[in-house]
């Protein structure tokens, strides 16, 4: 699939990591059906490598919390969150930068690792306003979140982003760093919020 001309993209990790997880919850069989289910099938024998429309990623979060138990989806989320925080370890983020914000005292690291994410904010945000202050904690803040845009719940939902940011900074900052959804604009809240924080 190629995307529009104009349309709000996000990479195609919001897609193929949710497959990933899918089929590994699922099967083989069922997972594709899911994709093909929701539009998605072009994906099933040729997963994306470029940046994904943004409606994309939001018809296939949107199907997973509909159809699975809140559970199930949120295992999906963070297991696809987690993963996503893996290839971008393995894949985007030098050997070099990493041992060097390993090396660092955790406030440095955080604040480092806080501006590349700003940086790349583009990758994962689509249409969102993203913003962020560093600190302890390390906040986030996405105005019109698309992975749970249309959506409303009495519960945060944005697993897949918590998940991307504690991996990162579990990894790079402290061991013990973790992140949290505190607001989500399915809840009725203005932005989606995360929080960063690590204890010694």
């Amino acid at each position: 699939m190629s995307a529009r001309p104009g349309v709000a993209r996000i990479g195609p990790n919001a897609i193929t990591q949710v497959a990933g997880a899918l089929e590994h919850r699922l099967g083989s069989a069922a997972a594709r059906d899911f994709l093909c289910s929701v539009g998605l099938g072009g994906y099933v024998d040729a997963p994306p490598s470029q940046m994904v429309e943004e409606c994309e990623v939001i018809a296939l979060h949107s199907a997973v919390r509909a159809r699975l138990t809140p559970e199930a989806a949120r295992g999906i989320a963070r297991a696809a969150g987690l993963a996503t925080g893996n290839y971008l370890l393995a894949q985007r983020i030098p050997r070099s930068a990493q041992w060097a914000l390993r090396a660092l005292p955790a406030p440095l690291a955080s604040r480092l690792l806080l501006a590349a994410i700003r940086r790349h904010a583009w990758t994962f945000a689509g249409s969102a306003r993203f913003t962020a202050r560093a600190g302890r904690p390390t906040l986030f803040r996405l105005e019109g979140c698309p992975i749970c845009r249309g959506a409303h719940s009495t519960a945060p939902l944005c697993e897949f982003y918590a998940a991307t940011f504690t991996r990162l900074f579990s990894r790079l900052v402290h061991p013990r760093a973790e992140a949290r959804e505190t607001a989500c604009i399915a809840a009725g809240a203005s932005a989606c919020q995360f929080e960063v924080a690590w204890h010694r």
